[in-house]
């Protein structure tokens, strides 16, 4: 190789060199992340990951505080009843828990449960925090809630709707199954698919009994009619908490609620709209919705101050923060 091809082959090497690196920082910049490390070096950098990072992760897992629970639960709007039941079960629980520590009997606790009530009077919000209870006192061991419906688990096939049904339930291993509107799997009559999907759930709280906990709910009438439908479901839910709908106080006092969180201010000329509007629109409580209703009266109340103080030249920060009795006759209108 003479001088000439040897000048030509380094200023290709580096050429080469040059490129590999623009390369990099191309995909740097695109995806914010560094050119991955050799195997052998990012397995060193996790072997020597720093102790304070390790101890944050187990710190995730670590279930909350039971008395801290009780405090969320005590400060929900209204649901005084189900306040009630949900600490004498808490008490049941933590009594039968510590005489199985002390090698005492126990009895057979059936956790699972029937909601009843009309839309927005808080089941899942409740059904949430119960698979967090039962987490905090070692009932479950990693307390999520995964939420279905009819839809979510029968399919349109013979055969499929076990499977479907199997793979929420192995979501729902270690937490809360809350199947909403269940009385929908046992109504439909002829050859429909939905009791494929009770018999295998069925199944499934048998053999999974220690880790999983299932909450059914929908309307009163229908949830009893569900319950009765089959032995299997009226031996394995026998507790019943029936959530009422929200009395017009308790349903200002969540606009209220709304307002604080989003730091809004509701003018006081405004109240008496406010509440006539609640009136009224809870008359249709299944269309309304309860706090369902009011969370979206409150949405259209703030696009509503959005309109009218948009062609405000000069807006203060006062402004901004007030919802005025035109405000609420606006959404009321929509």
């Amino acid at each position: 190789m003479d001088r000439k091809d040897e000048i030509i082959r380094l200023q290709m090497d580096v050429i080469n060199q040059m490129t590999r690196s623009n390369l990099n920082r191309i995909v740097d910049d695109l995806w914010g992340t560094p050119t991955p490390a050799p195997k052998a070096d990012a397995e060193e950098q996790k072997e020597k990951q720093p102790e304070p990072a390790k101890q944050e992760a187990a710190e995730e897992e670590k279930p909350e505080n039971i008395e801290d629970l009780k405090k969320e639960l005590a400060g929900y709007i209204g649901l005084e009843d189900v306040k009630k039941e949900v600490e004498t079960l808490i008490n049941l629980v933590t009594i039968q828990k510590l005489r199985k520590e002390n090698g005492l009997p126990t009895n057979d606790l059936s956790l699972h449960m029937v909601f009843s009530g009309n839309p927005g009077t808080g089941k899942t919000m409740i059904a949430r925090l119960m698979a967090r209870i039962y987490k905090s006192l070692g009932i479950l061991s990693k307390g999520q809630l995964v939420e279905v419906d009819r839809s979510g688990l029968v399919a349109g096939y013979v055969g499929q709707t076990a499977i479907k049904t199997s793979e929420v339930i192995e979501k729902a291993l270690g937490g809360v199954l809350f199947i909403d509107e269940a009385y929908a799997l046992t109504n439909r009559g002829g050859n429909d698919y939905g009791q494929e999907a009770v018999d295998t759930l069925l199944k499934a709280m048998e053999d999974h009994r220690d880790d999983l906990i299932v909450i059914v709910a929908g309307y009163i009438e229908l949830m009893q009619a569900f319950v009765k439908s089959n032995p299997g479901l009226e031996s394995r839910f026998n507790r019943f908490l029936h959530f009422p709908d929200y009395s017009i106080d308790e349903m200002m006092a969540i606009f209220d609620m709304r307002c604080n969180q989003g730091s809004y201010t509701l003018a006081e000329d405004a109240r008496p709209i406010l509440r006539d509007l609640l009136k009224l629109k809870s008359m249709d409580v299944k269309g309304f919705g309860n706090a369902r209703g009011v969370r979206n009266l409150f949405e259209r109340t703030v696009t509503a101050q959005a309109n009218r103080l948009s062609t405000d030249p000069d807006i203060t920060k006062e402004d901004l923060m007030l919802l005025t009795a035109d405000d609420i006759r606006a959404a009321g209108d929509e």
